[in-house]
């Protein structure tokens, strides 16, 4: 307990960074309320703070000494809140620039996994002049996904050309880049990184056509097995592959890898999420719970990684 109280005093007086203007922004302060109300539970002098308007004047006012990130979406996962926040000299949780602005942009990530011979769906970056029964030929199927939004927000699953257009034009209403992904259709599976460490992995089963936003936030049919039904084996290679996809991209501290199974029972990297999402439908503290932890333990440890890193 000496060890924990110390621990929790050195964080200082801590802000939950949340809301912001961002697609996600509804998400992000439910994950903000959850996570103030366990720090306060655990004896942390936190500070919700909504990005939304003069976030570098509210973190001066309460004299900030280090930040939790629940700012899910654009501005907060992509690299510019860890900007900000790294010229300012303030620690916070989770990846730091770079990785936040690779794991953000679905297509840069596809880019480097497949370079490293990581197994990703294949591709195609859509604009107006695309050709169009081309790419649904190569593809037969394809999920269309703005390239930088996340929650599963303006995606559709596609297979004939006609929708495939459809589907783009209504992605870029959120990006103004869309791709086209390979559908793979089969189990999906999301693994959660802790402080170096893979969390047991969570088959998502839902009635839906995918696991989209209304299945993730609002739905309450959605099936989450954790530990995922996976053989020793099988488990190893998932945990192996994912934690290879994280550190591809410089990740670090914590975060959560979204992957595929097709019917022979191969995986398929989807995309990581730097800020997952913290509401009582979230899957990082799921996990947590598996291996042992509570929602404030979770929390804590999240916030000791900032205490290491600088």
């Amino acid at each position: 307990m000496k060890t924990a109280m110390t621990t929790v005093k050195n964080f200082g007086h801590v802000a939950v960074v949340m809301g912001g203007n961002s697609a996600e922004r509804e998400v992000s302060l439910k994950s903000g309320a959850a996570v103030l109300a366990a720090l306060l539970e655990s004896g942390v002098d936190a500070v919700g703070i909504d990005a939304a308007t003069d976030l570098v004047g509210q973190l001066q006012m309460h004299k900030i000494n280090r930040v939790f990130n629940v700012l899910h979406g654009r501005g907060g996962e992509d690299g510019k809140l860890q900007g900000l926040l790294d010229f300012m000299g303030i620690p916070y949780t989770g990846s730091g620039v770079l990785a936040s602005a690779l794991s953000m942009d679905k297509v840069r990530t596809k880019l480097i996994w497949q370079r490293l011979g990581l197994s990703t769906p294949a591709f195609h970056l859509l604009s107006a002049d695309s050709d169009w029964s081309a790419i649904m030929a190569e593809l037969k199927a394809a999920v269309v996904k703005p390239v930088r939004e996340g929650s599963s927000i303006g995606m559709s699953i596609v297979s004939d050309a006609q929708s495939l257009q459809s589907a783009w034009k209504k992605a870029s209403t959120y990006d103004s880049e869309v791709m086209a992904e390979q559908y793979i259709k089969g189990s999906e599976f999301s693994v959660s990184m802790l402080a170096g460490d893979v969390l047991p992995a969570i088959e998502l089963r839902t009635t839906h056509e995918f696991y989209d936003y209304d299945a993730k936030y609002i739905a309450n049919d959605t099936v989450y097995l954790c530990p995922a039904p996976l053989s020793a084996d099988e488990t190893s290679e998932l945990a192996e592959l994912c934690r290879r996809a994280f550190d591809a991209l410089g990740c670090s501290g914590w975060g959560r890898v979204d992957v595929m199974r097709d019917a022979q029972g191969s995986f398929w990297l989807l995309e990581v999420n730097t800020v997952p999402g913290m509401t009582d439908h979230s899957l990082v503290p799921m996990a947590a719970k598996a291996r042992g932890l509570s929602f404030p333990q979770l929390l804590l440890e999240v916030l000791a990684a900032t205490l290491k890193a600088n």
